[in-house]
């Protein structure tokens, strides 16, 4: 923690989730005061509640209900305008969409232009914004590059979005941050924060403290959760596509914070990614450092070897690494770590 930005405040959205619950650990480490954006009073208690009671009187929240809602944040500036940083994270993540419009796409980009917005209207101490974004936004199935990196951007259309909902949530990350980045370059007067985005992998990693149970789980973690109990057994080693990368979320929640506290940081995407995985990988470290599991898991003859297509494409994420300072975990310390919290929830041993 340094004395520049101890006790500078953020307001930090979509405060239930997955990434967000770990950027606000990494925050208070870091000794910020942080403000949560909740979408109701009990998931905004339950948030600070989850928080170590040293640390509680630096967390507050406020009730965002729909962030696709045209000045839904306006007032959590005018009420607030002293906030030195924001780190936008709400956006819906999952496979299957009732509504593509509705549900995901109006979220993410609505969202994302609505808070910046807010902040050029009535939030002038803001001095710089990080967005999560995703790899999602860089990467276009099937026409993989050799080598992707921070200049890259998702060929998928909005129409395919719409019809396809395979594609929703890659086009709901790659037109809300592009939405984000033109609205720096054409609002008037020009804003006086300054912007970075965060691009990061499929993201596996420790489960929050403030999550209900397990039907509440992330999308990301549900293969590691069904793994350990034991749908692989009974049904097979499923198949890892569509992506072969992944990337701790300790890893993420740092990135974000860096980001955020880093001058050169400023003005950049930046494409977070661990190193590669598949399903038989997350098997064989199951395996190996949790043996009373054995009883779950598939049987040892049936162990796949890795399924990547034999083209597969490779990452560059020497920026994150070279402006973030980022180190990242390595595969089996973030499986075993995330089957633990997992364990854990569930009330079983570790031994």
């Amino acid at each position: 923690m340094t004395s520049e930005h101890s006790k500078r405040k953020v307001l930090l959205t979509g405060g239930t989730g997955f990434i967000a619950s770990h950027v606000l650990d990494c925050l208070l480490d870091h000794g910020f005061e942080v403000v949560v954006t909740a979408r109701s009073d009990e998931k905004g208690h339950r948030i600070v509640k989850s928080i170590d009671e040293s640390l509680r009187k630096r967390v507050s929240f406020v009730v965002v209900e729909n962030i696709a809602k045209a000045g839904v944040f306006d007032n959590v500036f005018k009420s607030d305008p002293t906030f030195d940083y924001v780190v936008h994270t709400a956006s819906p993540f999952q496979f299957h969409w009732d509504d593509p419009v509705k549900d995901c796409l109006d979220p993410a980009i609505k969202g994302t232009t609505g808070i910046l917005k807010s902040i050029h209207a009535y939030a002038p101490n803001v001095k710089r914004v990080v967005i999560t974004s995703s790899s999602a936004a860089i990467r276009s199935p099937p026409n993989h590059p050799e080598v992707y990196d921070e200049s890259c951007w998702s060929d998928v259309t909005l129409e395919e979005a719409i019809l396809d909902p395979k594609n929703t949530y890659r086009a709901s990350k790659k037109f809300a941050e592009q939405a984000a980045w033109s609205f720096l370059m054409s609002a008037t007067p020009s804003p006086t924060f300054s912007l970075a985005t965060i691009n990061n992998s499929f993201t596996l990693g420790p489960i929050p403290r403030s999550l209900p149970g397990p039907d509440a789980l992330n999308t990301s973690n549900r293969r590691v959760h069904d793994l350990v109990h034991g749908h692989w057994r009974d049904r097979g080693v499923p198949l890892s596509a569509p992506v072969f990368t992944f990337v701790d979320v300790r890893d993420v929640a740092l990135a974000h914070v860096r980001a955020m506290m880093v001058p050169e940081a400023g003005g950049k995407r930046f494409y977070v990614v661990g190193g590669f995985f598949s399903n038989p990988r997350l098997l064989r470290v199951v395996r190996e450092r949790f043996p009373r599991l054995e009883g779950r898991l598939p049987a040892k003859e049936e162990e796949a070897a890795d399924d990547f297509p034999e083209d597969h494409w490779g990452f560059d994420n020497s920026r994150s690494i070279k402006v973030l300072g980022l180190e990242y975990r390595g595969l089996e310390e973030c499986v075993a770590d995330t089957v633990e919290s997992m364990l854990r929830l569930a009330g079983e041993e570790l031994e």
